[in-house]
């Protein structure tokens, strides 16, 4: 670890933790119990053999005579930050079982690469070119999730791909991005809030200085939700973060920090008209891998539905407690915003449109619906055998190769049912669908998933 601002201080016994780079946080409390972050394994605790009350005090003094600050019983917190750490104490007049430590390494990197990614399962290799793609088109994106999951990290990663052209501005409470540090030769301008310098005050010096992206560390008080509304209503591409339970909820929690009374029908549709994408990040010890997994669970996709003048969420991918993935279609709304950035997406990244099975076919009971990416058979006792059977090909079209449909008897069915609907899930589309039909036949599988 090399930190200029703290150079001066000797950490002693925590100096091998700080040197880790599978530690991401350090937790001193409660008289001796010291428990560390790590990106392989979680929350874990450590002993270490001499750490007391008096040498985490005597670290606090070092860290307030740096600072310049004062940390004492009428002085009882301090905070102190740099390049790559931040530290925050509390007084063991107001920890009243000892003095308190926290250590958040904020190290000046990218942790995140592609082959790491896909390799770790933490997202598709499909979703991540998708995401790629929308912030190449200058889409606006949320990253939610919990403490520790990953949200910084992941909103560094995708501002790694924002054009070298491009002027980036990073507005933190706390330093963490560090993108001027990165890319020490790209246009970018790191500001910081404080006591004489608000989000309103530093955003308004943000808009003349004439940015293309504007990174928000954090989204967590009314005056940074407006900070998000004003960049993004005026033109500004943001990138930033939130506390939330999924993405879907990201609009509301936004309208949750507002300490206004603003009419929430109005809100949200200015939200879901200027936001894009919304992604949700978890972290949790891992079972099947035997170590702390953190992984995209929800992708959605914001628009305001032109005739209903409604606002509406598509859930364009979704991974459930088992590791099921479902995915589905973004919206003409989305494909058109990037079209009229100047980058084109086909209207299927997730699921193909089957286009050539309503051509080929001329049985009623075989139906496509691309809205929701549902394929619905009517099937019959005389009409749904259990095995594959063959469909053969029109006869103006000999030379074309048969479509194959094969039909999975329903597992509830009842005399009463005679429809059975599949959705095309993960595993059916995916891995053996083909990217683009052809014109001349396809062969498809319906399974009952």
């Amino acid at each position: 670890m090399e930190d200029v601002v703290f150079s001066q201080i000797d950490f002693g016994l925590l100096m091998p933790l700080l040197e880790d780079d599978d530690i991401t946080d350090i937790s001193y409390s409660n008289n001796g119990q010291l428990w560390v972050k790590t990106l392989s394994q979680g929350v874990q605790p450590r002993h270490i053999e001499g750490l007391t009350n008096e040498v985490i005090e005597k670290l606090a003094f070092q860290c307030s005579n740096v600072m310049g600050k004062t940390f004492n019983m009428a002085h009882p917190f301090l905070d102190a930050e740099s390049a790559e750490l931040r530290l925050n104490f509390v007084h063991n007049s107001i920890a009243t079982n000892g003095v308190a430590l926290l250590i958040r390494k904020t190290p000046a990197k990218i942790r995140l690469n592609k082959e790491k990614l896909v390799e770790e399962d933490y997202v598709s290799v499909k979703l991540h070119d998708f995401l790629i793609t929308c912030v190449q088109g200058h889409c606006n994106i949320l990253v939610s999730g919990e403490t520790g999951s990953g949200k910084t990290e992941l909103v560094k990663y995708l501002a790694s791909h924002t054009k070298e052209d491009e002027k980036i501005i990073t507005i933190e409470d706390t330093l963490e991005l560090h993108l001027d540090k990165i890319y020490p030769n790209r246009d970018i301008v790191a500001m910081k809030t404080n006591n004489i310098a608000s989000y309103s005050d530093v955003l308004v010096t943000c808009m003349r200085q004439n940015p293309r992206w504007i990174l928000l560390s954090e989204v967590r008080s009314a005056e940074a939700v407006m900070a998000v509304r004003n960049s993004i209503s005026s033109g500004h591409n943001i990138l930033s973060t939130i506390h939330s339970d999924k993405a879907s909820s990201i609009p509301m929690r936004l309208y949750s920090l507002l300490e206004s009374s603003q009419e929430i029908d109005q809100f949200l549709k200015s939200i879901h008209r200027y936001v894009q994408i919304g992604i949700h990040v978890k972290g949790f010890f891992s079972k099947k891998y035997g170590r702390f997994q953190r992984e995209i669970t929800q992708v959605c996709e914001f628009y305001v539905d032109d005739e209903a003048n409604e606002a509406k969420v598509n859930v364009m991918y979704q991974r459930d407690l088992a590791g099921n993935e479902t995915y589905n279609n973004p919206t003409s709304h989305l494909i058109d915003y990037l079209a009229s950035q100047g980058v084109e997406m086909r209207p299927d990244p997730f699921v193909p449109i089957d286009s050539t099975l309503k051509e080929t076919t001329e049985e009623p009971n075989v139906e496509v619906n691309n809205d929701v990416n549902v394929v619905q058979v009517e099937a019959t006792p005389e009409e749904a055998p259990a095995e594959t059977a063959p469909v053969e090909a029109p006869a103006e079209t000999p030379a074309e190769a048969p479509t194959e449909v094969a039909v999975a008897e329903p597992q509830d069915a009842t005399p009463a049912a005679d429809e059975a609907t599949i959705v095309l899930d993960t595993p059916v589309v995916t891995e053996n669908a083909p990217q683009e039909a052809s014109p001349s036949g396809s062969n498809f599988e319906i399974l009952d998933i």
